[in-house]
Formats: structure tokens, C-alpha cells, sequence
């Protein structure tokens, strides 16, 4: 209930933020920190809580991106009727990768190569056929209306983005406080343990890879909305990847909310950089790299890890 709490009162804050400003700066700056957000809570769910560090994460966001357009310009689906659809091919590509991944025990470093290449892949074929555009991408219609999913304003945008960031927080507190979470931990911690006392591997870390795959998926969908364009180095380039993992390091993997404060911290950090080096192309980039080097070099357990463990501390320690 402590979480269901933390979460009620999280939203309640965020959704407010239209009704006292009408500033597009800000609200710009709200809907992009809750978009890194949720990219980084996607990844939390595999990398975090289990384990299995990808490189590749992109390949379920392009995924998802490119379902999302496509349905809507080929099929003249509705874009709230695509949208379960680009997260259930964004879960379904994330079973193939897992089954052909996990089945032959690849982990750690293999994993991590095996998603990058798969996600390079995806790319390559998306610049090569012409139902995505190929090389010149694709363009969604504006047809501004609420029932088009293309809001008025970046408040229907950001209320959109904190329903999908809601939806990644409660499934993380699932499964900080559920059989299935405790299953996916034990994996993590260590997986011939968690086998001889009857997990089964295969299925705990498909399943966490069908549930990243699907929030991610969410990630694509959402930014073709808002922006109403992809092409492939948009939709399966490293730059989401790295913000994802980045994001979740950062904040400290395997918990609730770290995603939320890295993402949030980068987001402030990659705005300031962009205003004081925007010249330079790139360099957020190599900020995130320097962060990251950082982060894992002196806070392992990321910012809110740090927190944790200052919180726990004894008492008469540091006097």
C-alpha cells in the first residue's frame, strides 16, 4: 500500500502541473522527462530487476513506433486501437529475442551484444523495404482532435505519457511485492540457485522480457504521436538504448523509483548541456557516458540506492 500511495500522490502532482501553468516550455519539459521515464522503467523491469542487461532496447521502441504508424496509415486504424496493438508486436518480437537468447543461455555481455545486434538488424531491413518508408521514413497526418490522439496542446500529450508512465510504475510494484518479482530477483541474484530450488528461468526471464518489451513498445507509440515521424535510425538507433539504460543506472536498478529520478536528472542535464554546448553535435551523448562511468564507478546502486543506504545508517555513525 506504500507504493500504491507513493504512486497516487506522484500522479496527482504530475497531472496538476497543466492546471496552474500554460507555459509550453514547461510543459514540453514535464512530457519529455515522463517520456525518459518511461523508457527507463521499461528497461528496469529486464535489467534491473532481472538481470539481463540490453543494449539493444530500441529494437521493441522502433518496434512499437513503427506498428503504431503503420496501422494508422496503411490500416486507417484508430491510433487508441493501434496503440495495444504496437505494444503486443513490440511483446511479441521480445519473445522471439528472449526464446532465441535465453534458451541457449546466453547472459551478461552475449545478451547484451545478441539485443544490440538484433536491434541493427531491424534497422537495416526498415531502410531496405518500402512499407516503412525506408530510407525517408514516414509521416503521420495531423488530424488534431483528442479521439486522433493528436492533442490541442503538450498537456493532452503529457496525460497521455503519465497513464503510460502509471501503468510502468504499477507493474513495478508488482513485482517488487510479488511471487513472480521474487522469482525474477532470484534469477538475477543467481540463476543456477534459483533452478535448483524449482524456478524455472526461462519462463521468469521471458516473462520480464515480454513486460519490458511492452512498455518500451508504449515508448515508440508515443513519440510517433507526438512528433508524426519515424525513420529507422529514429526507431532503432542507440540514442533511445542508451537513454534507457542510462536512465535506470542512474536512478538505481531494481527499484521503484530510480528510473524516475534518473531520467528526470538527465533530462535536466541533457537540457542544460543542449543550451550551454549546442553547437557541438553529439555531446549529450558523451555526457551520458561520463555520468554513467561515474555512476557505476563510486554509486553502483545509483542515486537512489545512495539514499537507501544513508537512510539505514546507524544512528551515531558520522558523529
Amino acid at each position: 500500500m506504500r507504493d500504491l500511495r507513493a504512486i497516487a500522490l506522484f500522479v496527482l502532482v504530475v497531472a496538476s502541473v497543466p492546471l496552474w501553468t500554460s507555459s509550453g516550455v514547461v510543459l514540453n519539459f514535464v512530457m519529455m522527462a515522463l517520456y525518459a521515464c518511461l523508457l527507463a522503467q521499461a528497461w528496469n523491469i529486464l535489467g534491473g530487476f532481472g538481470g539481463q542487461f540490453s543494449f539493444g532496447h530500441a529494437l521493441f521502441f522502433g518496434t512499437g513506433a513503427y506498428v503504431q504508424i503503420m496501422a494508422q496509415v496503411h490500416g486507417g486504424w484508430n491510433p487508441w486501437l493501434a496503440l495495444p496493438v504496437a505494444m503486443g508486436m513490440s511483446a511479441l518480437v521480445a519473445v522471439l529475442v528472449g526464446a532465441l537468447s535465453f534458451r541457449y543461455g546466453l547472459r551478461g555481455s552475449y545478451f547484451a551484444l545478441v539485443t544490440l545486434a538484433f536491434a541493427e538488424v531491424f534497422r537495416i531491413v526498415s531502410l531496405s523495404v518500402s512499407f516503412t518508408g525506408a530510407g525517408v521514413g514516414m509521416m503521420l497526418p495531423l488530424q488534431e482532435s483528442a479521439a486522433n490522439m493528436q492533442f490541442g496542446s503538450r498537456a493532452g500529450f503529457l496525460w497521455l505519457v503519465l497513464g503510460l508512465v502509471t501503468l510502468a510504475l504499477l507493474v513495478t510494484a508488482w513485482l517488487r511485492h510479488s511471487r513472480f518479482g521474487a522469482y525474477l530477483q532470484a534469477v538475477r541474484d543467481n540463476e543456477d540457485a534459483a533452478r535448483a530450488v524449482g524456478v524455472n528461468p526461462l519462463r521468469v526471464k521471458l516473462g520480464a522480457i515480454v513486460l519490458s518489451g511492452a512498455l518500451m513498445g508504449a515508448g515508440g507509440a508515443f513519440y510517433v504521436q507526438v512528433f508524426q515521424y519515424i525513420d529507422p535510425g529514429l526507431a532503432y538507433g542507440p540514442h533511445t538504448s542508451v537513454e534507457a539504460l542510462v536512465g535506470a543506472i542512474v536512478g538505481g536498478m531494481g527499484t521503484l523509483w530510480g528510473p524516475v529520478v534518473g531520467a528526470l536528472a538527465l533530462h535536466i542535464l541533457a537540457d542544460l548541456t543542449r543550451n550551454l554546448f549546442g553547437q557541438l553535435p553529439g555531446i549529450n551523448m558523451v555526457v551520458y557516458g561520463a555520468v554513467l562511468v561515474i555512476i557505476v564507478m563510486f554509486l553502483p546502486r545509483g542515486v537512489v540506492g545512495l539514499g537507501e543506504r544513508w537512510r539505514r545508517r546507524p544512528q551515531g555513525e558520522g558523529q
